[in-house]
């Protein structure tokens, strides 16, 4: 194996790329209101997913060209079987610095144990009410309990940080978003209060509510200070309780971050996208499997990078991007 190129994935813009998100499944076991319509059909042929040893050989690709830090999302990555099998061998391919996980956290408890043996560090976990009842009409499943074994079990076989992820719309109550930073401070997770993005039919029913002032009223509400910048690039601003982060508000359409994005998204097909507000797009696993050679894949992989949009366009086009978050990896 060659040793990794520094920094070759920079884009017109100057950003380093360092990040790739990789879909392992379009597929999930909640219908989100805001995610996936409870009718929607047109979910990729499993056929058509990438197989570990081709998700493999693209990760070990964009290691080489610099990315040092991979999150594998869905869909649901849980239900895609032998996951933990893929996490064990991606931490061992060379670069690779950090891989984490997002999951809705249904199936974490009976996963938890594995994934933190083969070496992933973090977990993102969804969980937008505590309220069964709320929790249910949101996602189509009476799960709740199973969520909050998940995030019990994870905690119990090390994973740290466990941030929880709340998409926030207009008609979000405030006080669900106050008992949950409650939650997270009494049990050590981080809360991050996310702004829905009109991505697909179903998100576009919804008003994004402005975090941008609303994180500020309820991280003063529990005296939290704001945090440091840690200058990763992550798209949260944070607010820390006895200097660890504890409220974090991710604002793409308020206040978007796109100047600082470090990122790109791989889909379960081996769709490359640069952008989530954009179509801009590589087919590497159509390439991979016409029998493209890594350099050819390289190349292209560089072309994308160098294409990559400045910023999304959510707020001037909010119709635009007809994919679901789920088609595109979380």
């Amino acid at each position: 194996m060659k040793p990794p190129l520094p920094s070759a994935l920079i884009d017109g813009f100057g950003r380093h790329i360092v990040y790739l998100r990789v879909s392992v499944t379009d597929r999930c076991d909640l219908r989100c209101n805001y995610c996936i319509p409870k009718d929607f059909k047109g979910f990729e042929e499993p056929a058509n997913w990438l197989s570990h040893d081709e998700m493999a050989r693209l990760i070990s690709l964009f290691a080489r060209l610099g990315v040092r830090k991979v999150r594998l999302t869905g869909g649901e990555p849980l239900t895609r079987r032998g996951l933990a099998e893929l996490a064990g061998r991606i931490t061992n391919i060379p670069g690779i610095q950090d891989l984490s996980l997002s999951t809705n956290g249904t199936m974490l408890a009976r996963h938890a144990a594995a994934l933190k043996a083969a070496g992933v560090g973090r977990l993102n976990v969804s969980l937008d009410s505590l309220d069964a009842a709320r929790f249910r009409q949101i996602t189509g499943r009476d799960c709740l309990r199973d969520v909050l074994a998940g995030l019990e079990e994870a905690g119990r076989v090390g994973f740290s940080p466990i941030k929880l992820n709340c998409v926030v719309h207009a008609d979000t109550p405030e006080a669900e978003m106050v008992r949950l930073l409650g939650y997270t401070l009494a049990h050590g997770f981080i809360l991050r209060l996310i702004e829905t993005m009109p991505m697909g039919g179903a998100a576009q029913n919804f008003q994004p509510a402005n975090l941008s002032l609303l994180g500020e009223k309820i991280a003063a509400r529990f005296g939290l200070v704001p945090a440091l910048d840690t200058g990763d690039g992550g798209p949260a601003r944070y607010w820390s309780a006895g200097g660890v982060p504890a409220l974090g508000v991710i604002t793409p359409m308020s206040r978007h971050f796109c100047a600082s994005c470090n990122r790109v998204r791989l889909t379960a097909d081996g769709t490359l996208y640069l952008c989530l507000g954009h179509e801009h797009q590589v087919p590497l696993g159509s390439l991979m499997r016409q029998g493209a050679d890594d350099d050819t894949l390289t190349q292209h992989i560089l072309a994308g990078i160098a294409a990559k949009p400045e910023r999304h366009e959510f707020n001037s086009a909010p119709r635009r991007i007809v994919r679901l978050m789920s088609q595109t990896g979380g």
